[in-house]
C-alpha cells in the first residue's frame, strides 16, 4: 500500500480573528492542494464561519479544524495519529501535554519525530533572511534536545516566499469587475474605487476629505468590522457629518459586509487602489497587482516603523508613495500627501511580477520539511 500523505498539525492563537487565522487557514488548504493533510487548532475558530465557511464546515478535503483550549486535553489525542510535521504559527508555543504526547508516542514507534517548525511574521527587514531556516534547540520541557527550525515567509529568494494558490493567476486573469460589482450591490458608474481594510490610521479623516474634495468621482468601498467603525467614527467625531451620509462631495462610499477570502481577493481586484492591513491582505493586494497603501500593525514600541520602512525598500516606493505610507500611518508631522494611483501603478506591478519568479510559501516549506525528516 501507498504511504499516507504527510501530516502536519498547525497551531493558531487568534489575535484580531484576521490575519494570524487567515494566513493559517490559507496555508493549510493550500497544503492539502498539494496533497499533504493537515489539522489546524485554533482557539478561536469563530472568524471562519464568514472568512472561509467551508473549512468550519469540514467541506475542504485534507484539512480538519480542532479546538485548542487550555488546559490542553491530552485524553482528546488518544485515537489521532501523531503528525509528521508540527508548525507554531507567530510564537505561539505548542500545548506541553501535546509536544509530550508526540514525543512519547513517536518512541514507542520507534519512529522519528515531527518537524518542528516556528512560522515568524512577515518582513522585508534584513534579519529575516539571516534568519530563515536556522535551528533553534529545545533546552527544556518534554521535548529538551530536540530542534525547532525557524522559517521566515519573505520578499526575496531567500526568505521562505509567499502563499499564492496554483490557480491564482487563472482567476484574477477571468475577474470580471462590473459584474462582481454589481452581485455585490454596489452602484458603480464608472468611477476610481479605493477599498479600505485598516485599523484606526492616524491620517483617515485626511483622506476622507482629501476624496470628497478631490477632482475625480471616487466611490471607497469599506470592509466590515474594524474599517467601518473607523470611518463612521471619523465622519461623526472629526468632520462634523453624520454616520449615515455615503455621498459628500466627490466621494461615494459602500459598506460591505463580511467577505470569504475568495471574496476579499475579487474586492483587490476589482478596484484601482488597495488600502490594507497587517499581513495576509497585504500579501493578497500584492498578488492583486494595483497601487496600494499597507498599515502595519501598530506596536507601542513603534517597532511597525522600521517594518514599514524596509518594505518600502523592497517594494522601490517612489517619495509620494513613501510619503504617504509614512502619513498614513502617523510616522512624522508631515501631511497626507495627495493620493496619485497614476504614478504608483509600475511600481506595484513590478513588484507583483518579481514575486511571481520566486517560489511560493507552500511549495518552499513543504521542500523545507522533507529535507529535516
Amino acid at each position: 500500500m501507498p504511504a499516507a500523505p504527510p501530516l502536519w498539525d498547525l497551531f493558531c492563537r487568534v489575535i484580531d480573528n484576521h490575519g494570524d487565522l487567515g494566513v493559517c487557514w490559507r496555508l493549510a488548504r493550500e497544503l492539502a492542494a498539494r496533497g499533504q493533510r493537515a489539522r489546524l487548532w485554533v482557539d478561536d475558530a469563530a472568524a471562519l464561519t464568514w472568512m472561509a465557511p467551508d473549512g468550519l464546515c469540514g467541506d475542504v478535503p485534507g484539512v480538519q479544524v480542532r479546538p485548542w483550549r487550555e488546559p490542553f486535553d491530552a485524553a482528546a489525542l488518544a485515537g489521532l495519529p501523531v503528525a509528521d510535521v508540527w508548525i507554531e504559527a507567530f510564537g505561539c508555543e505548542l500545548p506541553k501535554a501535546f509536544v509530550a504526547h508526540g514525543v512519547q508516542d513517536s518512541a514507542a514507534r520507534g519512529s522519528a519525530a515531527p518537524v518542528w517548525v516556528n512560522l515568524e511574521y512577515l518582513s522585508a527587514e534584513p534579519y529575516v533572511e539571516r534568519m530563515h531556516g536556522l535551528p533553534s534547540p529545545v533546552l527544556q520541557g518534554p521535548a529538551a534536545g530536540r530542534t525547532k527550525w525557524f522559517y521566515f515567509p519573505g520578499f526575496t529568494p531567500r526568505t521562505g516566499g509567499l502563499l499564492r494558490e496554483a490557480e491564482l493567476p487563472a482567476r484574477q486573469a477571468a475577474f470580471d469587475r462590473a459584474a462582481w460589482l454589481a452581485a455585490q450591490g454596489v452602484p458603480w458608474r464608472g468611477e476610481r474605487l479605493l477599498s479600505l481594510f485598516c485599523y484606526e490610521p492616524p491620517a483617515l479623516a485626511a483622506l476622507l476629505a482629501q476624496l470628497q474634495q478631490g477632482p475625480r468621482p471616487t466611490r471607497l468601498l469599506v470592509t466590515a468590522g474594524r474599517a467601518a467603525q473607523a470611518v463612521r467614527a471619523a465622519f461623526e467625531h472629526q468632520m462634523g457629518l453624520q454616520p449615515a451620509q455615503v455621498k459628500r462631495g466627490q466621494l461615494s462610499i459602500s459598506y460591505l459586509p463580511y467577505l470569504d477570502q475568495r471574496g476579499y481577493d475579487e474586492l483587490l481586484w476589482a478596484c484601482d487602489v488597495n488600502f490594507v492591513r497587517g499581513e495576509d491582505s497585504l500579501v493578497r493586494a500584492l498578488w492583486a497587482g494595483q497601487p496600494l497603501v499597507w498599515q502595519p500593525y501598530p506596536q507601542h514600541d513603534d517597532a511597525h516603523h522600521a517594518k514599514l520602512a524596509a518594505w518600502l525598500d523592497w517594494l522601490q516606493a517612489p517619495p509620494g508613495l513613501r510619503a504617504f505610507h509614512r502619513a498614513w500611518s502617523g510616522i512624522g508631522a508631515e501631511p497626507l500627501p495627495p493620493l496619485d494611483e497614476r504614478a504608483w501603478i509600475a511600481c506595484a506591478s513590478a513588484a507583483r511580477a518579481r514575486l511571481m519568479r520566486q517560489r511560493d510559501l507552500a511549495s518552499q516549506l513543504i521542500g523545507f520539511v522533507a529535507e529535516k525528516r
